[in-house]
């Protein structure tokens, strides 16, 4: 059996376990910075799911290194996978594949791609958004002259951020704030472009069909009908 192969199907075979590593990483993440009050042995489980999780990325990364035979060219051409496995933040935004598996499984039709691509985006928005809300949080809630002090403030940044509109009442005062708040606006500025660049390019296929289906459609003739022909015979005399 060759690698792509071998790759492929375990790329399958793991898919769904990742989504589901992903959503406890979110969660146990999320518990870890908002509950406070959390006995120290829940926050060591929360912390403990966290590593497990990205210790399952990691594994699947090196499974997939090695079995792709590619050696160093397997960074550059699987440099989203790069990403999310050294920016774990970034690894909720993996659930959006369960849908591919759960219908190739199930063997229903898929979407459209331009549906698939707006759905994707609005995923990864809702995904990544709540994500940089909770790491904002954690890093300026606490810190000297912050203006996001609540999560609630870091929610109302983030959206706003991920609009590309940038109201300022509320902006991250941390160096690591700030970074984050970076790579929120270039994943904005992706996600908006590709859903922006998608409706278009549906918007413009469905015109295109119209115009097909009109130049395909017989013209009317508006020419005046003939009167009727008077076939009766001359009377006989």
């Amino acid at each position: 059996m060759d690698d792509d192969s071998r790759t492929t199907r375990w790329e399958h075979r793991v898919e769904v376990p990742l989504a589901v590593a992903s959503m406890l990483f979110l969660t146990s993440y999320a518990i870890h910075v908002l509950a406070h009050g959390l006995p120290e042995a829940w926050r060591d489980l929360c912390l403990a799911v966290t590593l497990g999780s990205w210790a399952m990325f990691a594994v699947d990364y090196a499974v997939r290194w090695r079995l792709s035979g590619q050696g160093h060219r397997f960074v550059r051409t699987h440099w989203l996978d790069t990403v999310v496995l050294v920016l774990p933040l970034l690894r909720p935004v993996r659930v959006v594949k369960v849908y591919e598996a759960v219908q190739r499984r199930q063997g229903r039709p898929r979407l459209s791609l331009h549906a698939r691509v707006i759905t994707y985006a609005g995923l990864s928005v809702a995904l990544l958004g709540f994500a940089g809300a909770l790491a904002v949080y954690q890093q300026e809630h606490a810190a000297p002259g912050a203006t996001i002090r609540t999560f609630g403030d870091s929610v109302w940044w983030t959206c706003s951020t991920l609009a590309t509109v940038g109201y300022g009442d509320v902006t991250p005062v941390t160096t690591a704030g700030r970074v984050i708040a970076v790579g929120l606006m270039a994943c904005g500025l992706a996600l908006l472009g590709a859903v922006t660049g998608s409706f278009s390019a549906w918007l413009l296929q469905v015109f295109s069909s119209e115009d097909e289906r009109r130049a395909a459609a017989p013209v009317p003739d508006d020419r005046p009908a003939a009167p009727p022909v008077n076939r009766k015979k001359p009377p006989e005399s």
